[in-house]
């Protein structure tokens, strides 16, 4: 049921707006994103754990990996149904999946999301409050951490650079993670693979290396490794890693997680 909210779970309806989605009226990918992490604010406000409670302990939720399998288009207007749940908990680190349903019932995209708690001040991971793993009945390091290794594009790989514009930084004063999910889009078809963003099913993996401050100046470098699958790398200052990432067209859904 829409706007239902359980403590593992809650269920929010999110309706396609015009400016969430692409010249053929169908959503964008990196709004799902946007979708699943107002859900998870929305449910962890809910639980009584709102931005207020995580600044007066000058903690925050980071994100470092994200893995978005979209299975169809969802097309402007229509309302969907979008659930959020943690799945696991680590030591410094939690994981979310979010279902997104249309109104006929059918599950259309999926997200897995890993987040790590953040010292504010010292600016590195610290331990998960005990407050969570007592609300949230999950079994302790149950998930591997969404990891892309590391990567060597093929010297001819298509390359861009960019400056990160004030509108794409978020309330913690970088860029915002589904901004990555543009990026990856808009360097993959530059280097000739637009193709692959209309394909079905698509996945996309991130992992976040480090944060891009507004005025950042990147380089974004796109190869196809084999028939369906792209590779992406965002450098910052002196080649410093900030972002890895894919993108998979057709083939199986991955397992559930």
């Amino acid at each position: 049921m829409i706007g239902s909210t359980l403590p593992g779970s809650a269920t929010i309806g999110y309706r396609a707006r015009f400016d969430e989605c692409r010249p053929d009226a169908t959503i964008r990918a990196s709004a799902l994103l946007r979708w699943a992490q107002d859900a998870a604010w929305i449910h962890s406000e809910r639980l009584g754990f709102g931005r207020e409670w995580y600044a007066e302990r000058g903690l925050a939720w980071v994100v470092r990996g994200l893995d978005l399998v979209l299975r169809g288009a969802i097309p402007m207007g229509v309302t969907t149904a979008v659930t959020t749940r943690v799945l696991g908990l680590r030591r410094v680190m939690a994981r979310r999946r979010t279902e997104i349903v249309l109104p006929d019932g059918a599950l259309i995209a999926t997200v897995l999301t890993d987040w790590v708690m953040t010292d504010v001040t010292r600016g590195i991971p610290t331990r998960i409050p005990n407050e969570f793993p007592s609300l949230f009945d999950v079994p302790p390091d149950a998930f591997d951490p969404i990891r892309l290794g590391p990567d060597s594009p093929p010297q001819e790989a298509a390359g861009r650079g960019f400056t990160v514009r004030p509108h794409e930084i978020d309330p913690f004063g970088h860029a915002n993670n589904a901004v990555y999910l543009d990026w990856l889009e808009e360097t993959v078809a530059a280097a000739g693979g637009g193709a692959a963003l209309d394909a079905w099913t698509r996945r996309y993996r991130l992992e976040y290396l480090a944060p891009a401050a507004v005025g950042a100046e990147l380089q974004a470098v796109a190869w196809r490794t084999d028939g369906r699958t792209w590779r992406h790398r965002i450098d910052g200052p002196g080649a410093a890693p900030v972002v890895r990432g894919s993108l998979e067209t057709g083939g199986p859904d991955p397992a559930p997680r």
